[in-house]
């Protein structure tokens, strides 16, 4: 998993100038690829409330629902299109 950059305490400035650039591109980049992971998952919890699984006992169940779930919400979107 990968989140953007923080800083670290106590390092000198002129270091801190020389990796800023790549640490602020990263970041940015980082940061757009999780704006639409973020959605993905907002719109599988509104379309097929992916977060209930209170009666999953097992792993394996936990993994049935969810790619279950997921392959219902496709079904959705391709037939309501």
């Amino acid at each position: 998993m990968h989140t953007p950059i923080k800083g670290v305490k106590g390092m000198n400035e002129t270091t801190k100038k020389r990796i800023k650039v790549a640490d602020d591109l990263f970041s940015t980049v980082v940061s757009i690829i999780r704006q639409y992971i973020e959605s993905l998952f907002n719109w599988l919890i509104e379309k097929i409330d992916i977060q209930k699984a209170s009666k999953v006992i097992s792993t394996k169940g936990l993994l049935v629902q969810a790619f279950g779930r997921i392959a219902a919400a496709y079904i959705i979107l391709i037939f309501n299109s």
